[in-house]
């Protein structure tokens, strides 16, 4: 399977980071090809132009964002792996879905009616958190990130989504919590067939 990682935190000594290696490791073992695209450490501009707008409307696209969408098209299925900042992606990983994921790239209107455009591909989102996933809970912030990112973004542009993990309480997290979270990415990324739905 080929296996694309789109991965925004800027400290390489992160929480974030760890989880990256620990699915990059994980495919490694079951022999799978891999490219990790960290958006921090390419300088990915995520600032969506006017010129980029009018661009996308003729179908044609800046190289840099190209590029990216060649290795998207590449990849079997893609891990996003990102920290919730404010409730939501941290901005080069918002502007890299609104640069991206383009109109005719990622999805398109027939006679009115959206179509995602990248199906057949699996996605896995990796995500931390300071909250706790009872207080996400307990005001609806956990049905909120569904909304906006796996059915506004995610599965409206036809990726399956495998597996959504939100890993809470990361900047209080104990050597136990990390170990556990570990062992779930292990644990999901083991197959070299195919993912299975956790």
């Amino acid at each position: 399977m080929k296996n694309l990682i789109i991965y925004a935190h800027p400290n390489s000594a992160s929480l974030n980071h760890f989880l990256r290696q620990t699915v990059v490791e994980s495919l490694q073992e079951s022999g799978q090809d891999i490219i990790v695209r960290d958006l921090n450490e390419i300088n990915f501009n995520p600032v969506l132009s006017l010129e980029d707008m009018h661009g996308q409307r003729m179908g044609q696209v800046a190289a840099d964002v190209k590029t990216e969408q060649d290795f998207i098209t590449w990849a079997d299925q893609i891990i996003f792996i990102y920290p919730i900042w404010w409730t939501g992606m941290p901005a080069i990983m918002k502007g890299y879905i609104d640069r991206v994921f383009s109109y005719g790239f990622a999805y398109r209107y027939d006679k009115g009616i959206q179509k995602g455009l990248l199906t057949g591909k699996h996605t896995i989102i990796i995500n931390s958190h300071g909250k706790s996933n009872a207080e996400y809970k307990a005001v609806g912030m956990d049905k909120a990130l569904g909304l906006t990112s796996d059915f506004g973004i995610f599965n409206y542009c036809g990726l399956e989504i495998k597996k959504h993990f939100y890993f809470d309480k990361a900047d209080k997290a104990s050597e136990e919590n990390v170990s556990e979270w570990k062992s779930q990415i292990q644990t999901v990324f083991k197959s070299t067939d195919e993912v299975s739905v956790v």
